[in-house]
């Protein structure tokens, strides 16, 4: 839709139904427009399809295309999810030197509660000048107005998040900056220079002579004999000047900045007041493979969280997610084996439908081999609709025809359930794009995920040598990108295979959508319909998600340690007979058996299996029940009760009577002793 079509769209806002308007470029008019003109309708909605579609050297059959993205733009918007409130007063904190801060600070002072804090390092150009200067020219060169608090000392610690940033620092400079009227007759006195233009004093320079202290007079800012105490304030934001951010994680929080151009500047004034966002987790502690019994297996999330937003409670014996820090990008749900982490907004099953719908509406008008393109709605967002442009330039190709962009809020929100079931909805490749906007370790993480798809389509003969239905594409620009495109999505990157479309929908359950996915594989692999079928698929152990237990039965005593602490039901004990079972559908390979058993005798392998049994229970270890020596009660494994008597015999506690103690059942034990005292005392 373009601006000469005003009339018919002034004309279908009137209506009581759903409208989308096939252009973004003006989308700030046309909804204008509706504001102005009182629109009946209650939901208008916008698609691109001029960058993604229309400029392209492959725009006349891009018409399935734009059926597809037309159809999705009608779905509803994702289901309400609980919310994250932030609340800020408007209290700034500026680090950094003062001829820096305080240019700044008068900038945003008009709107804002501002303390500057400075830590002793003047910037090169006015330390350079200290030292050139005579005493009266530098007094003349620093006539700050103490128009908000100034802190100086050394930073202990700086955390938070917007609306609760909490400052902890020493008052380790023997000025007191709040005090300090900046008269400058300390910088003048000092005769080795040791005091810079923001007021502090290098104390290797100091010799001791104390004039500052005299020129400072009954203003009283200096003192040598001040205690440097440990003191906290709070604030609303931090405006971080210094070269280095004060943390070390690739997502800062909300409400720290790094730069003070005219952008950062505009947010910083625009936070005040109460923000929202949604809660973009959801957490089933009860599914979390991270910690049992005091005992870690799976650190994933924690390990990829590029936020820092998530950290261990083994008391609690689970992980613990800050939603304040967390920015939704999704990272977590992505790589944790389980499903105990799920995307909450959008929700797996909102992508999955539209999926669905991009890919049915695709087929149906004609399109053939899909490729679809997940990219972010920031970075990803603008480096597709700049392939557009340049297309329209003639300077690329432009988006194929095939190819169809979808943006998430993240690109590593989504992982195997949701590309696996892309394939099977029809498309023939996934394509991820990720930009220098995304951390390091997403892309670890995701390639992993790559990896065991990638394994699981070639060991089931989806795919030949060579084939990669599944790509990372990594782009620094939008000719990369275009480049990378043509080059991708070529049909011998494709499934070779033909995949019938799967009925099934993605679910909120991680694990649940990889049973429907693994069941619609297996039910059409071609490596299955040969003369000799596999049983199993090899994975790789990095990001496995599927696999075995082997249990070592020379040392496994059945003490069912690892069934306690197993989060999936995958081992389980049997309340009949000696035995531990093992379902293979269920196992997440957390590693939390390895790490629990005592007697170090169970360790992991991942893979597929390909055989019915993968679904059904069976034993991994059985044993002898052993019978109390009193009652003939069981009580125990034969195995175990000899491996206690062998660790216990030599104990000076477990000898004679005691030791045949440990023979008997809880019962029968308890008689024996209160037996052996009535003896006693008869005797």
């Amino acid at each position: 839709m373009c601006r000469r079509d005003v009339g018919s769209y002034l004309q279908a806002i009137q209506g009581n139904d759903d409208v989308v308007v096939a252009c973004t470029q003006e989308q700030r008019l046309f909804s204008d427009l509706a504001l102005q003109t009182n629109a009946k309708t209650s939901v208008i909605k916008f698609v691109n399809i001029r960058e993604t579609g229309g400029w392209s050297q492959d725009a006349k059959n891009a018409s399935p295309k734009i059926a597809a993205l037309l159809a999705t733009a009608h779905l509803p918007d994702p289901d309400p999810v609980p919310t994250v409130t932030y609340k800020s007063s408007g209290r700034l904190l500026i680090v950094g030197t003062l001829d820096a801060a305080e240019p700044v600070a008068a900038m945003l002072a008009d709107n804002l509660q501002i303390t500057v804090f400075t830590q002793g390092n003047t910037s090169q150009t006015n330390q350079a000048g200290v030292s050139k200067m005579g005493a009266q020219s530098r007094q003349a060169i620093s006539t700050q107005n103490r128009n908000h608090p100034v802190l100086g000392g050394e930073i202990v610690k700086l955390g938070g998040w917007l609306g609760a940033f909490k400052l902890t620092w020493k008052r380790s400079n023997p000025i007191d900056l709040d005090v300090c009227t900046r008269c400058n007759a300390c910088i003048a006195a000092c005769p080795e220079q040791a005091i810079g233009l923001d007021y502090q004093i290098d104390l290797d320079k100091c010799k001791s002579h104390r004039d500052c202290v005299t020129a400072c007079g009954a203003v009283g800012a200096i003192s040598f004999d001040r205690q440097a105490a440990e003191e906290v304030a709070e604030f609303d934001m931090v405006l971080d000047l210094r070269p280095h951010s004060a943390f070390s994680q690739h997502a800062l929080p909300q409400g720290y900045f790094r730069d003070a151009n005219t952008a950062t500047l505009l947010k910083v004034r625009e936070l005040v007041g109460e923000f929202e966002k949604p809660r973009f987790f959801a957490y089933k502690q009860k599914l979390c493979a991270h910690s049992r019994n005091e005992q870690v297996g799976c650190n994933a999330c924690i390990d990829i969280c590029s936020a820092e937003a998530i950290h261990s409670d083994k008391s609690r014996q689970q992980i613990v997610v800050n939603p304040n820090l967390c920015v939704g990008c999704g990272a977590c749900t992505t790589v944790c084996p389980t499903g105990a982490l799920t995307y909450a907004y959008p929700a797996a099953s909102h992508t999955g439908l539209k999926l669905k719908t991009l890919l049915n509406t695709y087929a149906k008008a004609g399109g053939k081999d899909a490729v679809l393109l997940l990219h972010s709605q920031g970075k990803g967002q603008a480096m597709v609709e700049e392939v557009g442009r340049a297309a329209q330039l003639r300077l690329a190709k432009g988006l194929p025809a095939h190819v169809i962009p979808l943006a998430l809020w993240h690109t590593a929100s989504t992982g195997l359930d949701v590309w696996l079931s892309a394939l099977s909805y029809g498309a023939a490749q996934v394509l991820v794009l990720m930009t220098d906007e995304e951390a390091p370790q997403y892309l670890d993480g995701v390639q992993a995920q790559m990896a065991q798809g990638q394994a699981l389509l070639e060991g089931l003969g989806y795919t030949g040598k060579g084939q990669v239905p599944l790509q990372l594409v990594q782009a620094g620009n939008a000719l990369e990108l275009d480049a990378d495109l043509q080059r991708l999505t070529v049909g011998a990157q494709r499934l070779k295979a033909k995949l019938p479309i799967a009925p099934f929908a993605v679910t909120a359950e991680k694990r649940g959508t990889l049973g429907l996915v693994i069941d619609h594989l297996l039910e059409n692999a071609p490596a299955l319909k040969t003369p000799n079928p596999p049983e199993a698929l090899p994975l790789p152990q990095e990001g496995a998600l599927f696999g075995t237990v082997n249990i070592n039965k020379d040392t496994c005593t059945l003490c069912m340690s690892c069934v306690s602490a197993c989060p999936a039901q995958a081992l389980q004990d049997n309340t009949q007979a000696p035995q531990l079972r093992f379902v293979e559908k269920n196992c997440v390979q957390c590693g939390l058996c390895v790490t629990t058993c005592p007697e170090k005798a169970v360790d992991l392998t991942s893979r597929l299996l390909l055989t019915p049994q993968r679904k059904e229970v069976r034993v991994l270890n059985e044993t002898q029940p052993y019978g109390c020596i009193r009652c003939k009660k069981p009580f125990g494994t034969l195995k175990g009760v000899e491996a206690m008597l062998g660790k216990l015999a030599g104990h000076a506690m477990f000898q004679g009577a005691a030791l045949e103690r440990l023979k008997m059942c809880g019962d029968c034990r308890v008689i024996d002793i209160y037996s052996a005292g009535d003896e006693q005392k008869i005797s």
